[in-house]
């Protein structure tokens, strides 16, 4: 195994210390010794001690130094791993890291993916809520899953069972791709029914992610660590069905935190599963019925994913015949998404599409108060 992967192997493995506060003294040792994201195992010992490390931490950076930590059995399997073609590993610092997952303050400073990493730069909006969902929550997560699939957006769940698998399945179901961010190491898929769900997801070109070591069970704390990340990776996230103790509104808090948007799905006064999201509501997320009302507000971010791409310049650009009569339709007034729905007659699953793509080539431009004609 190369040194370098070994070292990031060992900075996410370190005990005793969280995902932010590994961050920062990544970053002070950048400015102190200017050697890289590897200069935690290379400043001194008196430095070392400056930064007050528990003893566990100071014990197992001085045992990489000595070469005898991580063991040599365990760097195996993991070279094992990486060997099978859809198996990846990404630091902090590799082109691949998902940008919008490198924003949050605690980014985890390396993933571990089975399936297509690109996925992880496609725009996402990330559906969770229930584990014990109603039978109408299913359907619907199944619904706004299908429907903003179709608009171009990139499902993000847990593949926890209730709401969270009845969002991927509606992605697998339409053979798009779709990301599992796991509770558990990839080699210990969790719960164990959807471990034919996961096969699928990479199957139909999505990517199962976690920060935790291969072999990692799914212990009880590892889920709501995680759901940092769930969030992280996506320009929103959507709540449907959730107790007022979850996981679900950990995931909705760790979203505002990170300046995402929220969205929740109000539900029966008398079913507990929505007061979670009736509170989330009361606290500032956007109540939504529709996979419009989601789609609009994050059209314009569905670039930002992109980074690899350069805008072309429109004259370049063909439109399609139906592009082409939607422009025309359009007219060089302002017009929301509901009007361009009346006026055409298409549903917003078939209008986003074309919006977001003749945005993304410079036709039009999605603006707070509608979208505007720009040639």
């Amino acid at each position: 195994m190369q040194d370098h992967v070994r070292e990031w192997i060992a900075l996410a493995e370190l005990p005793g210390i969280g995902a932010g506060v590994l961050l920062r003294l990544i970053q002070q040792c950048q400015l102190n010794a200017a050697v890289g994201y590897r200069s935690l195992f290379e400043v001194s010992d008196d430095q070392l001690r400056s930064f007050n490390l528990p003893a566990k931490t100071f014990h197992h950076i001085k045992a990489f130094q000595a070469g005898t930590w991580p063991d040599a059995d365990y760097l195996q399997i993991i070279e094992r791993w990486l060997e099978q073609p859809l198996n990846h590993l990404i630091s902090l610092t590799d082109e691949d890291y998902p940008g919008l997952l490198k924003e949050i303050p605690d980014a985890p400073v390396l993933l571990y993916v089975s399936g297509d990493p690109s996925v992880l730069h496609l725009p996402q909006l990330a559906i969770v809520g229930s584990r014990s969902a109603s039978r109408n929550g299913i359907s619907l997560s199944g619904a706004f899953a299908r429907d903003l699939t179709a608009a171009g957006m990139t499902i993000t769940s847990g593949l926890a069972r209730g709401i969270d698998g009845a969002a991927h399945r509606a992605a697998v179901s339409l053979s798009k791709p779709t990301v599992a961010v796991l509770g558990s190491g990839l080699m210990t898929i969790y719960p164990r029914q959807h471990q034919s769900l996961a096969a699928e997801i990479i199957a139909h070109g999505g990517a199962l992610v976690s920060e935790y070591p291969l072999e990692m069970p799914p212990l009880a704390y590892n889920f709501p660590r995680r759901n940092r990340i769930i969030s992280g990776l996506s320009a929103g996230v959507l709540v449907i069905e959730a107790a007022r103790r979850s996981g679900s509104l950990i995931t909705a808090r760790m979203a505002l935190e990170q300046g995402r948007e929220v969205f929740a799905l109000p539900g029966a006064l008398n079913n507990p599963q929505s007061h979670g999201c009736h509170d989330l509501i009361r606290e500032g997320a956007t109540l939504i019925e529709t996979s419009a009302q989601i789609i609009e507000p994050l059209a314009s971010l569905l670039g930002s994913y992109c980074y690899h791409e350069q805008r072309i310049e429109p004259e370049c650009i063909k439109l399609t015949d139906s592009e082409a009569q939607l422009l025309n339709q359009m007219g060089y007034q302002l017009v929301t998404l509901e009007q361009l729905i009346e006026l055409t007659g298409m549903p917003a699953a078939a209008l986003l599409p074309q919006l977001v793509a003749m945005e993304l080539t410079g036709y039009i431009e999605n603006t707070l108060d509608g979208y505007q004609r720009l040639i």
